[in-house]
């Protein structure tokens, strides 16, 4: 990852105060991931719930604000600093209160810090 504290966006890389990211466009280095279902930030991990589509069998993704690299409110796109294999071998998310605990955030966390650091723009083979 690019970003030191995994649950923080970088900084001047994150929303303005009050906006609302639903609905954005959720790209990786290798394509798209999907959109935007909801924001939380429970105990001060802050995160992205990212509804994966049919692309990973109807499921969503909890994406830590750190992962985040840009945000294109043009285009409603925010662009992410890893793959889309990474996101599906995250940790599976399954329900809504897992939004709100603490273990399971946190063990997102370590999963999303132990990927290989990133340069911006740059894609890594599969």
């Amino acid at each position: 990852m690019t970003n030191r504290n995994i649950w923080a966006y970088a900084p001047g890389g994150g929303p303005a105060p009050g906006q609302d990211l639903t609905g954005y466009t959720v790209d990786a280095e290798d394509g798209t991931i999907g959109h935007v279902d909801r924001e939380a930030g429970h105990a001060g991990m802050r995160h992205l719930v990212v509804d994966t589509g049919v692309w990973v069998f109807g499921r969503s993704a909890v994406v830590p604000a750190g992962a985040v690299t840009g945000i294109d409110t043009e285009h409603r796109k925010i662009t992410v600093a890893c793959s889309r294999a990474e996101v599906k071998a995250a940790p599976r998310f399954r329900t809504d209160s897992e939004t709100m605990d603490p273990a399971y955030l946190t063990t997102v966390g370590r999963y999303y810090e132990s990927l290989p650091p990133r340069t911006p723009g740059a894609v890594t083979e599969p």
